[in-house]
């Protein structure tokens, strides 16, 4: 069975993109190989990403979860149906309104690998539904003061356990359980 995680780089003030939905300011800081290879594990043991759909329904450069990189199959959350859609080597499967069913069947093609959960609104509907398992938090030592919120709108609180703390030159990586 996969495990169910939200994966995210966030700043020290909890935003994932800025007011425009900029994500730039993530790259530039110092890094030491045990950060690429502690993000290189993650993304070695994924086997589906659910993420949500653009405006446009479509997958631009760019766009790709983790760059492209693992070629495994992609759900994105739609208000409206679409065919899926092939593009270097991946399918992005489109699923209406149902973030259960997108777990679900990311989890069914991941078999025993990972399905990673990208975005705020994928995350917080999950973790309300009680589907997530783990949150890997990637934070980068910016504070951006105001930006799009992971967590910001989540109905009730959720509890967590430590599994992980670990930092090299800037970044500090949390991994948590859902309890």
């Amino acid at each position: 069975m996969s495990k169910v995680f939200i994966h995210a780089t966030v700043s020290l003030d909890g935003f994932m993109a800025d007011a425009d939905g900029d994500v730039g300011w993530m790259n530039g800081f110092a890094s030491a190989p045990e950060d690429g290879e502690l993000v290189g594990r993650i993304v070695q043991e994924l086997g589906a990403v659910v993420g949500g759909a653009n405006k446009a329904q479509t997958v631009e450069d760019g766009e790709e979860p983790y760059g492209g990189e693992p070629k495994v199959p992609v759900y994105l959350m739609t208000h409206s149906p679409h065919e899926p859609i092939q593009k270097d080597g991946v399918t992005y499967t489109f699923v209406v309104d149902d973030i259960a069913q997108a777990v679900e069947a990311a989890g069914e093609a991941a078999g025993d690998k990972w399905v990673s959960l990208l975005g705020g609104s994928v995350s917080r509907q999950c973790l309300e539904l009680g589907l997530v398992d783990e949150i890997q938090l990637h934070v980068v030592p910016i504070l951006l003061g105001e930006g799009i919120s992971l967590f910001t709108g989540l109905r009730k609180p959720i509890r967590l356990e430590r599994l992980e703390t670990a930092a090299y030159v800037s970044e500090t990586h949390l991994r948590y359980r859902v309890l």
